[in-house]
């Protein structure tokens, strides 16, 4: 258990403030941690993982005693420590070797995990070429129909959003996006994982000649054992504050194209009270006024001869 800290200087409640719940949250931070059997390919994996997520990642290089499917506690224990809601394990055994354990927390509390097998890797010091500038986010893609339709591949992709998600921007610069995670469902149980860095070259015209080179890592990942999001917790956890809800707006509608289109509500008129705009040209000429007039007494003349 962790002791409880109060707060004695104006430094300390600057720092217990900021892990205070807000209406914007802050970019999760990532703890990359080894299990006490580990095996090269998962230390150069958590390394990359690590390189990848450096601008909010913590990395742990000593081995600690973790066990996430049997062990719970210590999970929590590491996430309140280091305000952590995103959490690695990287473990090697005969049972399951090579093993990575990817740990969502909300509130220092475990809401799932997702336990991936690496088949096949290959680490960014493999792979000769520029690497991407650190804290840049990266542009995910995910290929394939079982993310949408299968429920642990949408976990995954659900995870690996969050994961990569990093601070939040209004606008994005071109110049900005330095590199690509692509994410292919092979199948239920196989993912493959590609990086590469985006090259943009001259094309002639204002929109640059874009193109992919391997920057590395690269994985294949099997799928293991997976605990779903528990009900509850992913109840809050998606939960919207009140404060930044968008208020509807009453007869305010916007179609495919985005446009938007309002109804304003009119009360019934009268078309023979509306007052038309005074202008000379729709004055009553004294020419035409006489002859208006002879014009009706011609017609009451007539009128008098048909009565008799």
């Amino acid at each position: 258990m962790l002791r409880t800290v109060k707060p004695k200087t104006a430094r300390t409640k600057r720092f217990f403030k900021n892990r205070e719940s807000k209406v914007h949250e802050n970019p999760k931070t990532a703890l990359i941690v080894h299990s006490s059997t580990s095996s090269q390919k998962v230390n150069d994996a958590l390394k990359d993982l690590y390189a990848l997520k450096r601008a909010n990642g913590i990395h742990f290089t000593k081995k600690n005693e973790l066990r996430p499917f049997e062990d719970e506690e210590k999970l929590e224990f590491f996430s309140t420590k280091n305000d952590a809601s995103l959490i690695v394990v990287g473990s090697h055994q005969k049972k399951r070797p090579h093993n990575l354990t990817f740990v969502r927390m909300f509130n220092h509390q475990v809401m799932e995990m997702i336990e991936l097998g690496i088949d096949y890797s290959q680490v960014m010091s493999q792979v000769p070429g520029a690497k991407a500038a650190v804290g840049m986010k990266p542009v995910l893609v995910f290929n394939g129909e079982l993310f949408d339709s299968n429920t642990t591949c949408q976990n995954i992709k659900n995870y690996f959003l969050d994961f990569f998600n990093g601070e939040e921007s209004d606008a994005v610069n071109l110049n900005g996006l330095e590199y690509v995670i692509s994410f292919t469902a092979l199948s239920e149980n196989k993912i493959a994982m590609r990086t590469y860095t985006v090259q943009m070259k001259k094309s002639g015209v204002k929109t640059p000649r874009v193109e992919l080179e391997n920057m590395g890592p690269n994985f294949d990942f099997a799928v293991r054992r997976t605990v779903a999001p528990r009900r509850e917790l992913w109840k809050n956890a998606v939960r919207v504050p009140s404060e930044i809800k968008k208020t509807k707006t009453k007869n305010v509608e916007k179609d495919a194209l985005g446009d938007t289109y309002g109804r304003i509500h009119v009360g019934q008129q009268n078309l023979s009270k509306i007052q038309t705009r005074k202008m000379k040209g729709l004055k009553k000429r004294s020419n035409e006024s006489d002859e208006d007039d002879e014009v009706s007494s011609k017609k009451q003349k007539v009128d008098d001869n048909d009565e008799e």
